[in-house]
């Protein structure tokens, strides 16, 4: 058997294949999708109310809570967060 990836971790294969920046990117929408929809359950927030509160179209709320979706501009995030009542921190680490 002489496969090079055998012994090796999953992030050594992202890393070779050149995916790492894609699979952050997709995990991280995940996770604002994710977030997002939680914080809307446990305050029993509809979907209408989320879409009034952050001034937007439904659409562009689905477009948020879609996970597979990446593009959400900072702008989105930001009224989803206020109307949450909460405040969107980005860091570069």
């Amino acid at each position: 058997m002489n496969n090079k990836h055998v012994g090796s971790n999953f992030d050594d294969f992202l890393e070779e294949e050149g995916l790492v920046a894609e699979t952050e990117e997709v995990a991280i929408k995940r996770v604002i999708a994710y977030q997002v929809k939680q914080m809307m359950i446990d305050r029993h927030i509809s979907k209408t109310e989320m879409s009034r509160r952050m001034h937007t179209s439904r659409a562009a709320l689905d477009r948020l809570l879609d996970p597979t979706n990446q593009a959400v501009t900072l702008q989105t995030l930001d009224r989803a967060a206020r109307a949450l009542g909460k405040r969107l921190e980005i860091n570069l680490s």
